[in-house]
């Protein structure tokens, strides 16, 4: 690979090193973006090493453009950056660091290109591209990076367990580019991760989560939950998808194993969707299953109710995870809730009542509900699975009829509280909401068509029953 000229096609490195060569400075584009440029993926962020200052260097780089070209300086961690196009470029002095080990914060001196090298997670990492004009694309790696992605292997530079003791997010890191590039992690560095799984508790939530969601987000993310699963990372954080696991047994009757289960329909949802927070619905919909499992002589395992009690333990690990407790949460909980129902819906003889109540409590995630009920027909036997998603064309098929008569995706009530409290002189009150619950009851069951005229008619009379009379 000609390192020079694919560094040639970006006017930034040969500029980088021109100045970097007037300051006297060592210069080297480094870490992510090397990997990516060998691995020919898209990066926007470029990260340069000098032996010295680098601050200097992001100055007078910037200084280059003729002044038009800001830089921003972070003194605490000694770099600068600057905003070139569409380019995030940083500056920094090579440095080595040691940690205390109840922390992940190092102490951070000057160093040599090599001890910079070294103290990074990975060899896949730790590449470095000289940008000096005498050395411009020679390629440093000490640690046989290009070798490891040859290979398809995660190892890190030096002892593993020192890696990730001095920054246990680097365990989290290792799973997450093995997901994303669908490496194998090297065994002693693996068993580097086993070894210090437990020290992931000094990590904060909101670190770990960023992790965790990159892995949610590759193509096959089932590969990074059982990296993160064997390796011991996952009991960490996550206990309850832990608790999934394993299958239970009573004479010839046992249960799927619904670990194995949720990570099958999670990756059937990625295949269909890259939307994080259904796929974090996927992750969850079966997550109240070993609260709720029970054994009946007559029928086997049952877990009644799951989909309920799941619901209600959403909000609590979304916050314990530092998950966002917004509209994202409250979206996978009604997922979680409803995730059953469209299945009840497969019999022939399914009201349109019961069609618009779905419709209604689903609302604009109807297709999304649909897609995870879609990938949750998980089995070995092709035909069952093949039977099941006829039924639900079936059941889609129903919904549009429904919904192209009825309206209920985007339900809005035809008539407001404050438009009964205006035409009764009401003030807020039970009454009013027992008004509005009634209308809203009888467009579901389809005793009046979801307008406006129908809607006042019927408020009439149900309030002349109530001894209610016009303002």
């Amino acid at each position: 690979m000609n390192f020079k000229e694919l560094l040639e096609e970006l006017d930034i490195f040969a500029r980088v090193g021109s100045c970097a060569d007037e300051l006297g400075l060592e210069t080297y584009v480094v870490g992510g973006y090397v990997r990516d440029l060998i691995l020919k993926r898209p990066c926007k962020d470029i990260d340069f090493v000098c032996i010295g200052d680098g601050i200097a260097l992001a100055n007078k780089v910037a200084a280059s453009y003729g002044g038009h070209v800001p830089v921003t300086v972070f003194k605490n961690f000694g770099t600068a950056m600057i905003k070139v196009d569409d380019l995030d470029v940083e500056f920094v002095g090579a440095r080595k660091e040691s940690y205390r080990s109840d922390s992940r914060k190092p102490v951070v001196e000057a160093g040599t290109l090599q001890e910079d090298q070294e103290r990074r997670d990975l060899t896949i990492n730790a590449l470095a591209i000289s940008v000096n004009q005498n050395t411009f694309g020679a390629l440093i790696d000490p640690f046989d990076g290009l070798r490891d992605m040859a290979k398809k292997i995660i190892r890190t530079p030096t002892d593993p367990n020192i890696t990730f003791s001095d920054d246990p997010l680097r365990m989290m890191r290792a799973v997450r580019f093995a997901s994303q590039l669908s490496y194998d992690i090297e065994a002693e560095t693996f068993d580097g991760i086993m070894h210090n799984a437990h020290r992931l508790s000094i990590i904060s939530g909101e670190r770990i989560i960023d992790e965790l969601n990159k892995i949610i987000l590759t193509d096959k993310p089932s590969y990074g939950f059982k990296l993160l699963f064997v390796s011991g990372l996952l009991q960490e954080f996550f206990p309850e998808m832990v608790e999934l696991q394993g299958v239970d047994s009573v004479g010839d009757k046992s249960h799927k194993d619904n670990f194995y289960h949720t990570l099958q329909v999670l990756d059937n949802v990625a295949a269909v969707s890259d939307d994080l927070w259904l796929r974090w619905g996927a992750i969850m919909h079966d997550i109240a299953k070993p609260a709720t499992k029970r054994f009946n002589k007559k029928v086997g395992w049952t877990f009644h109710g799951h989909e309920d009690k799941g619901a209600r333990m959403t909000p609590g690990i979304f916050r314990r995870l530092k998950l966002p407790m917004d509209d994202r949460m409250k979206y996978v909980q009604k997922l979680v809730r409803l995730h059953l129902r469209p299945i009840a819906l497969v019999k022939d003889e399914v009201t349109d009542s019961a069609l618009r109540r779905v419709l209604f409590e689903a609302g604009e995630d109807i297709d999304d509900l649909m897609k995870l009920c879609r990938a949750d027909v998980t089995s070995k036997n092709n035909a069952k699975v093949k039977r099941f998603l006829a039924n639900f064309d079936k059941v889609e098929a129903k919904l549009a009829e429904v919904e192209e008569k009825d309206q209920l995706r985007n339900f809005q009530p035809p008539v407001s509280g404050d438009e009964i409290m205006s035409i009764f002189g009401l003030r807020p009150s039970k009454v009013v909401g027992e008004l509005k619950e009634e209308i809203k009851e009888a467009i579901l069951d389809g005793k009046i068509q979801n307008n406006k005229i129908q809607a006042l008619e019927l408020m009439y009379r149900l309030a002349e029953a109530k001894g209610l009379k016009r303002a």
